[in-house]
């Protein structure tokens, strides 16, 4: 061939052949010999991890331990206790175990998880995942590590300590960090290896967290990835593009592409890898803005039932996100092999200690239809189920800090067309309506029952800020002060800042969104997380881009 024609190679094939190169980048072996009958050796290909390791829901006791493998096959997991730098631990600190799951089959996208259970606390694991397919050979093996979180005997803010269940090794502490963000691959600007990939993960890993928030929308189901796209400044974006981008999602298929799109980026591999995940979903898991029961009018759809479209993209969520499902709680002799697991529900708490709770909100499964927002009853945003949940786990928690991570803000306007509502905000600064009693209803609660420091986390509008409730700037007030604090997007098209509902008092105390509306994410100066430093006396809470730049830092202090 030459230099000429091979020019004419299409970008297509050159981003497919990418994409697979990434995808066997770590195989060890090609294949394995396996004899027939004969005796004649046959030549097989040996699994890999195609979309890495992670892992999930860690508490000072468990983890959820997720993979996906290249075929059927079944998951091994070993874990070992390690000092800070890596070294396996001896004596009184040791700790080794090794874990078989559940097959991975092809009715969960080959995806597997286990949840291991009866972990010391405060202890830093190496992890091995790896899977053995039905002839009895080993896949390549993946690495990667986490944390557990301190348990109840660690230092508590009042003068109280007490020892690890480690042994010792570890020292006992209730200092940790973490991070937040949302909105990844969005707005079409997808994987571009010209800049490194999606470099927000980078950042966040840099920090070297001890856990991570995903406040939703992980992936785009909605929104096709073309191979180029031409910025408004001119430059050319280059994707890396697979099958299932290319449209909409809405065969099961599609929406598991997607998600298996974006672990083909480095970054948010390594960084599932090492930090556990607490996965929230949003809209673009399934379509933008939905709600149960909607009935799209978008053309690009044959499928227009929603109800349909979040079935499949709920089954594709909850298979490669690192979160407890009843599959996950296998052990031998409960389950047949390709059996089907019901998915736990979303909403959730996460014990971390002594010092932080985290109340995962699920904002989009019980949702009433978007409207004008102006009812003068009560509409969900959470449904009656999960706000009794979140006022009792909520009272009942003795951490010093309360964090809610929800998928969407409460004051900030999201629109839905030129009327109707997305969010809890309906526009109108006066008593509350519609979705806005139902959060009023939560507020009056934790007021009621004395709930101190609570904050809120939240991502979905593509911007950052920091907000600050009031009773005394609001038409509602039968409610604490509180902050709420927005991060994202990490790797999608920048907006806002939006304006704000004054039902709940809210001052915008800081804000930076994109320089237009779209913005991509190359320069990362408009791509945003969270972070946030865990110490007994103080929560500092810090928004940062995805270069690692801090443009806003918080000190906030516990009420006794």
């Amino acid at each position: 061939m030459t230099s000429a024609s091979r020019t004419e190679i299409s970008r297509r094939i050159i981003v497919k052949g990418s994409v697979l190169a990434a995808a066997l980048a770590s195989v060890p072996a090609a294949a394995y010999a396996a004899p027939t009958r004969s005796g004649v050796a046959l030549v097989r290909n040996r699994l890999t991890l195609p979309s890495g390791i992670a892992t999930g829901d860690v508490t000072s006791d468990s983890a959820v331990l997720w993979s996906r493998a290249s075929g059927a096959g079944r998951m091994t997991a070993v874990l070992r206790a390690v000092d800070d730098a890596g070294a396996i631990l001896r004596g009184r600190g040791a700790f080794e175990r090794t874990l078989r799951g559940p097959r991975a089959t092809q009715a969960s996208d080959f995806t597997t998880k286990i949840h291991a259970g009866n972990l010391p606390s405060n202890t830093r694991f190496a992890l091995e995942i790896s899977f053995e397919d039905d002839a009895g050979a080993a896949s390549e093996t993946v690495r990667g590590s986490f944390r557990t979180a301190p348990d109840a005997g660690t230092y508590n803010g009042t003068g109280r300590t007490g020892g690890t269940s480690n042994g010792g090794e570890v020292p006992a502490s209730s200092a940790q960090s973490f991070v937040w963000t949302g909105d990844t691959a969005g707005q079409g600007w997808g994987i571009n290896e010209e800049i490194g990939g999606m470099r927000g993960y980078r950042a966040m890993h840099q920090t070297r967290p001890d856990f991570f928030i995903h406040s939703g929308d992980t992936v785009y189901a909605d929104g096709p990835i073309a191979e180029t796209v031409v910025e408004k400044d001119g430059q050319v974006w280059r994707n890396l593009v697979t099958e299932e981008v290319s449209k909409v999602a809405e065969t099961l298929t599609e929406f598991r592409g997607r998600h298996r799109y974006n672990s083909l980026d480095a970054n948010m591999r390594a960084l599932f890898a090492d930090v556990p995940v607490i996965a929230q979903w949003d809209d673009h898991e399934t379509t933008n803005n939905w709600y149960p029961g909607e009935i799209l009018e978008d053309p690009r759809y044959t499928v227009r039932d929603v109800n349909t479209l979040a079935a499949r993209g709920r089954q594709a969520w909850q298979e490669n996100m690192p979160i407890a499902d009843s599959a996950a709680l296998w052990r031998p002799g409960t389950f047949d092999d390709g059996g089907q697991y019901q998915p736990a529900r979303i909403y959730r708490k996460i014990s971390r200690g002594p010092q932080l709770d985290i109340f995962c909100l699920d904002m989009r499964t019980f949702k009433s239809p978007n409207t004008d927002g102006k009812e003068t009853y009560t509409t969900s945003i959470l449904g009656q189920e999960q706000v009794d949940w979140l006022i009792r786990e909520v009272s009942a928690s003795k951490a010093t800090w309360k964090v809610i991570a929800a998928d969407m803000p409460l004051g900030v306007i999201v629109p839905d067309g030129p009327v109707n509502q997305e969010s809890v905000a309906n526009r109108e600064a006066g008593a509350p309506l519609g979705r806005e009693l139902e959060i009023a209803g939560v507020l009056s609660a934790f007021k009621r029952n004395r709930v101190k420091n609570t904050v809120w986390l939240t991502a979905d509008v593509h911007y950052c800020a920091a907000h600050h409730y009031s009773p005394e700037r609001a038409a509602f007030t039968d409610f604490d002060p509180f902050w709420e604090f927005v991060a994202g997007p990490i790797a999608a098209g920048s907006f806002g800042p939006n304006a704000m509902d004054g039902t709940f008092g809210p001052e915008v105390v800081f804000s930076k969104a994109g320089r237009f509306p779209g913005e991509s994410p190359r320069d990362g100066e408009n791509q945003f997380f969270g972070h946030v430093q865990l110490d007994t006396d103080a929560f500092t809470v810090s928004l940062r881009n995805a270069n690692g730049a801090t443009v806003f830092s918080k000190v906030l202090t516990p009420e006794r």
